[in-house]
């Protein structure tokens, strides 16, 4: 008897101001650490042009490859389809829904900075999604 595909158990929404560093990272590293198991969509308020090339590249050291990833607009469906809304530096422009979980992560923005300045903001978002996946895990 075929078995149903199973669907991913959580879907997690990272939204920063432009989509081009901390959540893009957030997003690559979750959807690297929880293996699929995990629904990953990440936005921004106002998005830019492209991801942060610094990011990238701090990202590609731990093995995590987030070039072919693209800023995407924030939208009401993709709060309201996701059941974490994880913000970062936002401010008001995340709609809220009732029955989602909302963090917020304080995190430094590494626009504009090289690779050795966004290294500690990278490895502060790995430590900040293990846990988010210990948590999802532990529901």
């Amino acid at each position: 008897m075929p078995t149903a595909p199973s669907a991913p158990l959580t879907s997690v929404l990272f939204v920063c101001v432009h989509n081009a560093g901390r959540s893009q990272m957030a997003a690559g590293f979750l959807d690297h650490l929880a293996g699929g198991r995990v629904e990953v969509r990440s936005a921004g308020s106002i998005p830019g042009d492209q991801v942060n090339p610094s990011a990238i590249a701090a990202m590609r050291e731990v093995g995590v490859d987030i070039a072919a990833a693209e800023p995407k607009v924030l939208t009401a469906e993709a709060v309201q389809a996701s059941d974490y809304v994880i913000t970062m530096g936002c401010g008001d422009a995340c709609p809220v829904f009732p029955g989602k979980k909302y963090l917020d992560w304080a995190l430094e923005d590494p626009a504009g900075k090289g690779v050795e300045a966004v290294r500690p903001i990278r490895d502060e978002i790995k430590t900040r999604v293990e846990a988010l996946i210990a948590e999802i895990g532990a529901k």
